[in-house]
Order: structure tokens, then sequence, then C-alpha cells
């Protein structure tokens, strides 16, 4: 999967729990955010893949553990009673962002609770953070992290080499770590906790994919790309004698050492001319089968060979199942059949056209049988059948002409793996799912085997853009690499991802406010044009016709009616249009490249955002005029949408660290604009359902509020903040788009950078601040509260509550109140929710801790305001009953 934008956050390291812990309140005061003030249920919107999975790791001693790593979207634990996937890195967090990309995981085969996992997704400046490696003792459940002192490249090229990370299977303690960019090999001897270079290691890789990209991304130093060990040459508890090591060297691909790596000599006899992308060795009958390739991958790659190599004798046998002058590719997946020695399978991962090829040997490749072939061009005949049933969009909506058929059996093979105890198994990732059979030894018997998608949960998209309408599907999304879906059910697949055109990646898209079946998108495409239509809601599309000069999607808009559209895009200036874009107009008196939102009311007025200035067009995107207003963020990562119901009523997210950054707000279309205070970084905005009783709707935020990084939620137009996500749903970086649901209140859609459109419901009935309780909760037995005054400044304060149940029976809810001395009032209260009258104040459970066992406490707090006097409130009482105050 490539990464669709760059993203200028400067990340914040540091060792410890990838979990982090509650802030504490600014000192200046500032509304701090509820945590956790009611409970959260977060799922993917289901899509099912999406994204490139270059690893598939089985452990070897424990049947039906096995794991997947992806480019960007984290890593996954398969769970074989549902037959689905995992996520165990949505801990990662904002600052840490670059660490859901995962270059290489190991599964430790002596203790299976154990895995590991090399983090970092790029190695030049687009991540300015470096690498780490994850170590879990709960299979991923929970993880501590070691930084690096370098970068790691989840989605750099070479990505599906591997892996990279390997934990010695007789003395477990022992991990090694083939770094990139020159740095050469490491080592750690004390299960992943600290690592130091392999000083003596001889070669550091020299391969570069584009020596001349200035960019750093094609032009770095692969590195070390991959390690195995023979097991057979150590007994448990101690150290593996003999080690091979992988490196990016067309000359010097081959490094051993055989006591335990102490020293190093190249292999020698070993072939030149190409990149080893893997080595597994059978320790059964000796032999270390490497797959080469002429490119690094995973899209590039002309020419390729198979080697096998003697352990015992040294002697090299070139295994290759077709000639060199017939490969157009290169290989990279590759294993063996534990069960079965001599059992071996390679892929052709860069065959792209008509399809990628798997080969099979069983006498340790002396012969070659292929997943298909051709009988008579371009008439093929193959050993597989597939079901892609369970996620139909992978036919793409194709219709090709043979050789060529749909689905593919897939492109980027470069993970390939036979479960190590079921020979029956086999895995594979594709640059959009993971396939896999459970009959694979039919192949042997001359019959087909069946090839299915064996990836749900594993949600690998990127998100561009969203939209939930008020009428219709629930959402739309706009995605990288497969362009984007129409949800009418988030728990389902759906049938086929936008077609007509079909575009590589969306970048943006809309609706008509008051006509929601009328929709606009925009996106990127190697021939063909940028823009589409749907009369139907998103069901069915049809092509616009491009302005002179488009080379990318851009962002677009559609008037409050659906009459006319707005539309920027890559390559040329603001374009307009009325009815569905068979002609195109410049607009006039806004810079290309500005981003572009419509009013969702008033029809002819559109909003443009570009280099910290605000346009606005009332004659229908014709021309536009600079705001006056300024203080808006100087750069262009900005996101802003117009609430819809209200003419002129817009919300502005966005900036960076080296300048304004936060949430704006107008009421009177841009001329004028208002930072909220207390936010003090935001992302992205959207509106949802008002809570009940609330006059506006309900304002959704990627953002920073009060030092918390999160996803928050206001149901008083930004006057306070909930924070609905926790720390262990962060999703690494979510600041491309989001939106609340404008017929479910509380339903929150956000957008990720390779873990797809998550989605999160609430367990609040949409009572506001107040709400969502119903009656009092009267529980039985004493009670005993401790009040305590955390932190005060002019005119405000902080303030925590502890409420213990001293009685014999537990509660099943409960409902505190007490009135204020000094008519102070409550700004913000967290860990429950609360209305005050007065000085009369009343907090109430929220639904994760109702529930208070004899003798134990619950605690929440709040921020306030007072004049004249912060007295104490004397008085507390439980439903009808008073309580003890301490």
């Amino acid at each position: 999967m490539r990464r669709t934008r760059i993203l200028t956050a400067v990340l914040a390291l540091a060792a410890g729990l990838i979990a982090g812990s509650p802030p504490v309140l600014a000192a200046d005061g500032a509304p701090r955010p509820t945590l956790a003030a009611e409970s959260y249920t977060w799922k993917n919107a289901r899509i099912d893949g999406g994204g490139f999975v270059p690893g598939i790791v089985f452990n070897r001693k424990e049947k039906n553990l096995a794991y997947a790593r992806t480019d960007i979207g984290g890593a996954y634990r398969w769970q074989q009673a549902s037959r689905t996937w995992t996520p165990l890195l949505d801990s990662v967090g904002w600052a840490d962002w670059g660490h859901t990309g995962v270059v290489s995981l190991a599964s430790d085969s002596v203790d299976p609770n154990k895995v590991y996992a090399a983090v970092g997704t790029y190695t030049n400046s687009w991540d300015p953070g470096n690498g780490a490696v994850l170590r879990s003792a709960d299979r991923g459940a929970s993880w501590l992290k070691t930084d690096l002192p370098f970068k790691l490249g989840g989605n750099m090229p070479g990505r599906g080499m591997g892996e990279r990370l390997a934990v010695d299977p007789n003395r477990n303690s022992v991990l090694y770590l083939g770094a990139p960019s020159g740095k050469g090999l490491w080592r750690s001897t004390d299960s992943g906790v600290t690592w130091s270079q392999v000083a003596n290691f001889p070669n550091v890789g020299n391969y570069q994919q584009d020596p001349t990209d200035t960019s750093g991304y094609a032009s770095d130093n692969q590195g070390i790309v991959w390690v195995t060990f023979d097991e057979s040459t150590g007994t448990s508890g101690t150290a593996t004698k003999t080690v091979y090591v992988g490196v990016a060297d067309k000359d010097n691909a081959v490094y051993r050492s055989t006591d335990a790596g102490a020293t190093w000599t190249r292999l020698a006899g070993q072939p030149t001319g190409y990149l080893a992308h893997k080595g597994v060795l059978d320790s059964v009958d000796g032999y270390l089968y490497l797959a080469y390739s002429d490119k690094g991958g995973p899209y590039d790659g002309g020419k390729g060979r198979l080697w096998r190599y003697a352990t015992a004798t040294g002697a090299w046998t070139d295994i290759s199942p077709v000639a060199e002058a017939d490969t157009y590719y290169g290989f990279s997946g590759l294993t063996v059949d534990r069960q079965k020695p001599g059992t071996v399978m390679a892929t052709a991962y860069s065959s792209w056209w008509p399809d990628t090829q798997i080969f099979r040997s069983t006498d340790s490749g002396g012969t070659w049988t292929k997943a298909w072939d051709y009988t008579s061009y371009p008439n093929r005949a193959n050993r597989f059948t597939m079901d892609v049933s369970s996620s139909p969009w992978l036919t793409w909506g194709a219709n090709p002409s043979p050789p060529e058929q749909t689905p593919k059996l897939g492109w980027m093979t470069e993970a390939l793996e036979i479960d190590p105890f079921d020979s029956a198994r086999m895995m594979y990732g594709t640059g959009a799912t993971i396939y896999g059979t459970e009959n694979l030894t039919a192949w042997d018997a001359g019959g087909q085997f069946t090839v299915r998608p064996m990836v749900q949960g594993l949600e690998e998209t990127a998100v561009n853009d969203l939209a939930s309408p008020p009428s219709g599907a629930p959402l739309l999304s706009a995605l990288g690499d497969i362009g984007g879906f129409r949800h009418t059910d988030l728990t389902k697949v759906p049938s086929m991802m936008y077609t007509s055109p079909n575009f590589t990646t969306t970048t943006s898209l809309d609706y008509a406010e008051t006509d929601p079946n009328t929709v606009v998108r925009v996106g990127d495409l190697d021939s063909g044009p940028h823009v589409a239509f749907s009369t139907d809601n998103g069901a069915n599309w049809f092509a616009g016709t491009d302005p002179s000069g488009v080379s990318g999607g851009g962002t677009v808009a559609a008037a409050a009616d659906g009459s006319r559209f707005v539309w920027s895009p890559a390559g040329t200036g603001v374009q307009y249009t009325t009815g569905f874009g068979s002609s195109w107009q410049a607009s006039s008196g806004i810079p290309s490249g500005a981003v572009v939102e419509s009013d969702r009311v008033d029809p002819k007025t559109f909003y443009g955002f570009k280099s910290g200035k605000f346009y606005v067009s009332s004659d229908g995107g014709a021309t536009f005029t600079g705001s006056a207003a300024s203080g808006l963020p100087a750069g262009d990562s900005v996101r802003f949408k117009a609430l819809p119901g209200t003419k002129g009523d817009v919300w502005l997210a966005g900036g960076a660290s080296d300048g304004a950054y936060g949430l704006w707000h107008s009421t009177d279309s841009g001329a004028t604009f208002t930072r909220l205070a207390g936010v003090e970084q935001a992302d992205t905005i959207g509106f949802g359902k008002a809570a009940t009783g609330a006059s506006y709707q309900t304002l959704y935020t990627s953002a920073k509020i009060a030092g918390v990084r999160g996803i928050f939620r206001s149901t008083d137009k930004g006057v306070s903040w909930t924070r609905v996500n926790d720390d262990a749903h962060q999703w690494g970086w979510t600041g491309a788009a989001i939106t609340g649901d404008p017929r479910v209140y509380g339903r929150v859609y956000v957008s990720t950078n390779g873990r797809g459109v998550v989605y999160g419901d609430t367990s609040d009935t949409g009572g506001g601040s107040g709400g969502g309780g119903g009656g009092d909760p009267a529980p039985s037995g004493a009670c005993a509260v401790t009040y305590t005054i955390t932190n005060q400044w002019s005119g405000g304060f902080q303030a925590d509550v502890k409420l213990t149940n001293t009685g014999t029976s537990a509660w099943s809810g409960w409902s505190l109140g007490w009135s204020f001395p000094g008519g102070q009032t409550v700004s913000q209260l967290w860990n429950a929710d609360y209305t005050q009258s007065g000085a009369a104040v009343t907090a109430r459970n929220v639904g994760w801790n109702g529930n208070v066992a004899a003798g134990s406490s619950v605690a929440f707090g709040f921020t306030g305001t007072w004049t004249g006097t912060n007295g104490k409130p004397t008085a507390f009482r439980l439903g009808d009953r008073s309580c003890t105050v301490g």
C-alpha cells in the first residue's frame, strides 16, 4: 500500500508502554477533556483487506498461532475459532504514527506467548521518528517498546523481503534484526529489551532502487533483509551456532556464522547478479532454499532464479522452475512443508500480467508444477478454483480478455506460508488481501485446490474522505488504492468498490445536502477521467469530463441542491460547472490547489482555503473573494466543513506545530473566525446527530485538547469536549477525515491511514452532559465521600470526588448529589454524567462504572469556576441517603 499523505507532525518518541497515562490539567486552567465519559464500542466498517500484506508468520511450536504484518496498517493475530484476524497495534498513538508500519515480525517458537515486531514506516524524512522493536509476552495483547537509533521502513521499497527480525529457536533470549540505510545487523541477548550492532558483520548492503531519487525514498540502501537459523546446530538453552543472513547486495547476498554470531563469512560459491529476497531452511533435509530477484520489490522485478544450498556439502544447485530467459518476474514468496521435507513452494511475485504464478515441488526443487499454465495461448488451465464470495469486490468489476482472469490469483505475492502443522493449509499475501487454501494437497493428486480470502478482521485501507448522508447509505468512503465503497450495512463487505470509472485512489467526495442521491467523487487514474457522478446515492456512477490540464483528483464540492459543482483538481486551477460536468469553466479569485467545500443551505455559496486565506463564492463558484479573516493556519494542512441546516456556519480545523494550529468557527460565511479556546490542535471536523435536548449538532474532531490527543465529541458547540476513544484505540494517524452520523446519536466515523474506516457507537442515549441516565439510581447501603480540590487558579479549579460503598451490598448504579456553598459552576466533568441547577449538582454513573462492590470505590473529577470563595460542599447524598464526608 502506498501512503496517500505525507505527515508533518513532529514525533515525540519515548520508551515504555505504548499506551500512555492520563494527562494532567494544563497549568493555565484550560478546559480538561472528559476521559472515557461513557463506554464506546469500536469496530471497522467491513471491507476485509484492501492493502499489501508483505509477511505471514506461523509459530513453529503451537498449532494455529499465526501473525500477519502490513506495510502501514499494523500487525494481526489469527483467531482459529472464528477464522478472523485480531488487530494488535491499535494502541499506537498520534505521536508514534510511524509505528503502524511493520517491517518484520517474529513469533517465539520456544515460548509461543512471546511475539516481536520491528516497526517504522519510512527511512527518509517523511517519518521524522526512529524505528522501534515492540515486544509482547501475551501474543500482542500488550506491548513494551525499545526505541532504535535508526529508522525502519515498513512502507519502503524492499518491504516484502524478509523476515528481517528473527528469534533464536534454541536460546530465545537472542534475537537478530537486519537494518536498512547502512545500519547493519543488530542483536539482542535479553529478549529484545536492549539492542547493539553486530560490529563484525561485514556487509551493510548497497542496493538502492533508484540512487537518483532526491526524496530518499527509492534511494535508501535496503540493507540487511533476512535472518535464518539452522536449529539443528543448537540445543535447548544454548545459542544456535549456524545463522544465515541475507543482504541487499547482488554480488554478496548471503552470509553465514557457524559460531553463534562471533564471526561471519560470505557463503562460498553463491550466485551473483540477483538479490536474495528470502532464505528458508529445511533442517530435516539440510537445504537452504533461496528466492532471487533482480529488484527489491514489491512492485518491480523482471528476472529471477531459485537456488538450493546443501548445508552439509556446500553445493549450490539452480532449481529454477523456468529458464532465466523465460522469466519476466522475480521470485520472492518462499516456503517449505514442515510435515513433508522436500516440498517447497515459491511465487513469481512481480508477475502482474496476466497473473501471479505459484510453483510447487515435492522433490526439493528437482521438478516443479505451476498453479496455472497455458493450454493453447491465450487459454489457461488452472490447478485452482477461486471463491471470493466473501469479498466480491476482489473481482474489481473487471471483465478481462484471456489470458487474464478475474479474480486474479494475486499480485505482489511476497508472503507465502504453508502451515507447519497442516500440509493442506497455505496462506499468501497480495497487494489487496490474504488468500488461503485448506486443500492444498489436492494439487499433488491432480485435482484443484480452492483459494478463498482468509482476511476477515484485517482492514488495511488508507482513508482520504468520509461522508454520512442524511438518507440513503450511512457511509460513503474515499480510499487510497481501491477507490472507495458505499456501505449500506457497516457489518457486511460491500459487493463492489466504486466503478465506472474505477479510480486507483479517490481523493475527495461530496453529496448534495438537500438531495443526497446526488454524489460526486474525484480521484487519481493513470488514464481516463478524474471525476464521476451518481444520481442514486453512490450505487451507480458515470464519468464526467475533465477540464484541460487535470492530473489528479484534488477536492470537490456539491451544491446544497446538487445543481452545480466546484472542483479543485491537481494540475490546473479551480473549476465550476452546472449539471454533471460535461463542461467546466475556470473559477476566478481563488488560487490553484485550494481546498473547496460547499455551504449546506445556499446552493450558490461555496468556500475555499489556501495558504492561510479563506475564500467565498456567492455565484456558484464562478468568482471567489478572499476573506479578511486573519490568524488562520498559514499552511495547507487544513480541513473545513459547513454545518448542515444553517447558512454560513463554518468550522475549520488544521495547522502545524510551528504556527497557528487549532479549531476555528465562523457564523458569517467565513468573514470572521473565532478560535476555540482549549483546543490546542485539531486536524478534522465533522457533524453528527444532536444530543437529546441540544439545539446544535454534535461536533467530532481528531484533536489535542488540554494535552490529550484523541477523538473528541462536543454536544454544546465546542464549549466542552469528551474524549470518546481510549489509549487502546488510537490507530496512529487519524487526520484525514471524520464525520458523525446524522441519524444515530454518538456514532462517529474515523479515518485511519492503514486501519480502514473505524466507527464508534456510544452507550450514552444522547442526553448530553446530563444525559442518558433516566431516573436516579437508588443503591442501598451506606456511603462515604472524599472531596479534594487538586488544583486552583484565578477563577477556576479542579476537584476529584471519591465515592465509597461502605455498605454490605453491591450497587448496580449510583447518583450522587451535593450543593456548592460559594456559587461554583461545573465546567466539565469526567467519568460521570452530571446536571447542575443553581448550586445543586447531581453526578450519575456512566455505563462502565455503575457496578460498585461493597467496600469498593468509584471516582470522578471535574473542572469548575468560582467567584469570591471556593468552599467545599459539606453534605453529599446518594439517592435518598446521606454519605459520610471525609
